[in-house]
């Protein structure tokens, strides 16, 4: 099929004639989506939540105060800046301007995108700022000195790509980049990291690792203690998606830790690397580290004998129950757990041998994250929701007292009428899948309600409760209901519920999805006629894979950012470090598989189909905007209908900044109303 493919000159991202193709698709569906009566409104609603004054301002610790990045309908690029954390935690900081986003792009004729910025410890005075021209993965970075304000003059300054930097020190940096031909792996990111030293040609940096173009990734970071002093040098070469090798570099060079592939590295305090483990750990005879675990070493124990190395378990997750996040501050490890999808956070302190485990009195059945953490001391933000409770801001001194209110965000949709449920559907196999349902309180339960099913099921991602705003304003608060399914292939209960998925066992999650759809119409909350889904990158996959094996089940599909070609998906830009996920269309077995789930395959004439809407970005250099394209581009063929918006910048995300993702909220929500509420 990919050598016979005839809308493979869809494949070229900026071809004239593609380009052709994608405008006249947009003119198209653009006249009936924002042609909707009920459009404006729509969209005027989704711009006030996305713009809105009165969002909580997420900060990140720099320096001896906080930073924090700000869009809003004047700063639509966005607004760098800074403030105490005194003023922080008054209701009107005082923020002091640190970089203008919109007024460099107009200086400077980009389309510039903010992606971030590091610091070099300990007084964080020097930053390097990432750069993205319109939203790809590929950025540049420039040096930036805070106290000035601006970009350094013959400071460090790397051209586009998709790349990692690191501070060392003031004068040198650790790089990972497209060195020249042969330099990039199949997935096209880098595998060598050099050492570039200030007022360097770049072309004479240091190389310090190698690994290799079958590899995905390699990237370098600097272990620092809380007062910015170098302890290490840490390396990682990620031989698939989710299988990597961890070095230290040393004076005799790189020193390879003799931990299990499925080990991910998550944080540095106290002199202990802290992992989690995606794969059991035969420690010695009789020693086994459960899958799932949080453990420690010894960064001294790992320099001494990196061969036999003694793992300190911090954490084992129970029965339904995954580790999600982890931090670090000054002397204290942040982990917060998920029970049954439900989140909570606990604080270790490191007493020289053993962690001590002291759990943070924040509410319960609610989402929580570690917002930002200051490796400075023991200070750090955490971000508690739920699908109904507006985000609130916490700041707790991990030594001294509890976690204590400082921002709250207001409600942006009514939510007095509607209620937040858990049920399970039993998939094919036996298996129970938990959903989240948010309804009308006075749902009437006679299948008729309109009904939007989100899911993804992949890479171990989790849903969690977070507050839906925009599903709140612009369906639930409606009549709609919405509904969050914890497929597998996800992270909800840990790695082996992602791996339940994996390859060749990828239908199950396909088979869950299905189970929710089906559950929801047996307990009579919606029908076929009423049911919509929708979900984005391998969420994307998964409305394709639904719009082919079940489209009787589904009225509409937004289909977002998707892969749908899969025997061809790792040939397209970032997709071949993704086969550790999805299997290799290389290998017949594999790819047998494969064909039998490629949406883009599985389309076939003569079937009755739902009309989906598909949303990509011509800007997106990771998954490949040719996937939703093409396969738009066999229903017209087949004389199936459709619709579809191409973003000419944006990213992964499908957005640049905030007046675009209205835009496209606005467009999603006014096509499923068409199909579900009309």
């Amino acid at each position: 099929m990919s050598d016979n493919d005839p809308f493979l000159w869809l494949e070229e991202i900026d071809g004239e004639r593609a380009l052709t193709w994608v405008r006249a698709e947009n003119a198209r569906s653009l006249a009936v989506l924002e042609g909707d009566l009920r459009y404006p409104a729509l969209h005027k609603a989704a711009l006030a939540i996305v713009n809105a004054q009165d969002r909580i301002p997420y900060p990140r610790f720099l320096g001896a105060g906080l930073a924090n990045f700000w869009q809003d309908e004047r700063q639509v690029r966005g607004l760098w800046r800074r403030t105490t954390l005194a003023s922080f935690a008054a209701a009107a900081p005082d923020w002091e301007p640190i970089l203008d986003v919109d007024a460099l792009a107009a200086s400077e004729g980009r389309n510039w995108v903010y992606q971030g910025a590091a610091a070099l410890p300990p007084d964080d005075r020097t930053c390097l700022v990432a750069l993205s021209d319109g939203g790809k993965d590929a950025n540049e970075w420039r040096e930036f000195d805070l106290d000035a304000k601006q970009f350094v003059a013959d400071g460090f300054r790397l051209p586009e790509g998709k790349q990692s930097v690191a501070w060392l020190d003031r004068d040198t940096v650790l790089v990972a980049r497209d060195w020249g031909p042969g330099t990039l792996t199949r997935s096209g990111y880098p595998f060598i990291v050099k050492r570039w030293r200030r007022s360097q040609p770049l072309d004479v940096a240091e190389e310090v690792f190698r690994g290799t173009a079958e590899d995905v990734s390699v990237h370098a970071g600097v272990l620092r203690d809380g007062d910015g002093n170098v302890r290490g040098i840490g390396i990682v070469r990620g031989l698939n998606f989710f299988e990597s090798e961890h070095y230290l570099l040393t004076d005799r060079g790189p020193v390879r830790l003799a931990l299990p592939l499925r080990a991910s590295f998550r944080a540095f305090v106290s002199d202990q690397l802290v992992f989690t483990l995606q794969q059991e750990w035969p420690v010695s005879p009789g020693v086994t580290v459960p899958v799932g675990a949080l453990v420690s070493l010894g960064l001294d124990d790992c320099l001494a004998d990196p061969d036999r190395l003694r793992p300190v378990v911090i954490h084992v997750p129970g029965p339904r129950e995954a580790i999600e996040g982890v931090a670090a501050t000054r002397s204290r490890l942040i982990a917060t757990i998920y029970r049954n999808v439900r989140g909570s956070a606990v604080a270790y302190r490191h007493d020289g041998a053993q962690w001590q485990a002291a759990p943070l009195a924040l509410p319960d059945n609610a989402s929580v994250a570690v917002a930002a953490a200051n490796d400075r001391d023991d200070c750090a933000f955490f971000d508690v929701a739920g699908f109904l409770s507006p985000n609130t801001l916490y700041l707790a001194d991990l030594a001294d007292g509890p976690p204590l209110a400082v921002k709250a965000a207001p409600a942006r949709f009514d939510a007095a009428g509607a209620v937040v449920e858990q049920f399970e559907a039993l998939s094919t196999d036996g298996t129970k899948i938990p959903y989240f349902l948010i309804r009308p309180r006075d749902l009437a339960f006679d299948g008729n309600a309109p009904t939007l099913l989100y899911g993804y099921g992949g890479f171990e991602v989790a849903l969690t409760p977070n507050y839906a705003a925009i599903a709140g304003k612009l369906w639930i608060e409606r009549g709609g209901v919405y509904v969050i399914a914890n497929i597998r292939g996800g992270g909800e209960f840990g790695p082996e519920w992602h791996q339940a998925a994996l390859k060749g066992r990828r239908q199950r999650a396909y088979d869950d999805f299905i189970a929710v759809a089906e559950d929801l119409i047996a307990r009579h909350v919606t029908s076929p006629r009423r049911l919509g889904i929708m979900g984005g990158s391998n969420g994307g996959l998964l409305m394709g894979v639904m719009l082919t094996q079940r489209p009787d089940l589904f009225r509409a599909v937004v289909i977002q950012v998707p892969l749908l070609d899969m025997l061809r998906f790792h040939k397209l830009l970032a997709g071949a470090s993704w086969i550790a996920e999805y299997g290799d269309p290389e290998i017949p077995e594999e790819a047998e598989f494969l064909r039998h789930i490629s949406p883009y395959h599985n389309l076939a004439a003569g079937r009755p189909y739902p009309e989906p809407l598909f949303v990509t970005s011509t800007r997106d250099d990771r998954v490949h905007p040719g996937h939703a394209r093409k396969m738009a581009a066999k229903m017209a063929a087949l004389g199936l209908p459709f619709l579809y918006y191409e973003n000419v910048e944006g990213g992964h995300s499908a957005a640049a900044n905030l007046r675009q993702r209205a835009h496209h909220y606005a467009l999603e929500f006014t096509y499923l109303t068409r199909k579900l509420m009309d």
